[in-house]
Parts: C-alpha cells; structure tokens; sequence
C-alpha cells in the first residue's frame, strides 16, 4: 500500500507537499516556502502513475483528501491556505528552525 511509502517520504524529508501541479492553491504553498529560502521535497500526485491511490491515502492518514497536503517534522499542517496563515503569524519559520529545513 502507499501508507507506508508517503510515511518514508514525510519521515525522510523535513518538509513535504504533495501536490497537484495545476492547483493553485498548491502553488501558493510553494510559493511560501520559496519565499522564506526553505528546503522542501514535492510529490505531484498528478504526475505520478498511481497519485490517486496516493491521494487516498494522504485522505486515510490527514483526514482530507484535498490537497496540497503539506507535512512539516511528520506532521500534517493542512493545506495551502494553512500554510500561508502559519507564515504570516510567524509560525511557519519558527517550525521550520527546528528542523534546520531553512537555507540560512
């Protein structure tokens, strides 16, 4: 099954989206951590072979089958919108140190 290949992904890398490359909102989340200099590794569901059983189990594992779903340390912070908000409340980067994602 995928679970345990996205729960590899999510434990191997400090920040992971998984994506769709066409939505905007996932573009948004990129656009986020481009912004800050962070590191992030990119799952784009809809260019991968089997992204819908992917997506279905992001929706097992998160509760939603939305996406972007953005994981930071192994947790899912939710979704474009939430990650923006926890950018501009500061947040993001203070979650971010703690790991080292950040370029600087």
């Amino acid at each position: 099954t995928y679970h345990l290949f996205l729960i590899g992904v999510v434990s191997q890398n400090c920040v992971v989206i998984f994506s769709k490359t066409t939505c905007p909102y996932c573009k948004m989340a990129k656009n986020v951590f481009n912004e800050i200099g962070a590191n992030y590794k990119v799952v784009e569901l809809d260019e991968h072979g089997d992204g819908r059983r992917m997506q279905e189990a992001l929706a097992k594992i998160t509760g939603a089958r939305t996406v972007p779903r953005v994981f930071i340390n192994g947790n899912c912070i939710g979704g474009g919108s939430d990650t923006k908000q926890l950018h501009q409340q500061g947040n993001l980067i203070l979650m971010l140190k703690k790991d080292s994602a950040l370029k600087i």
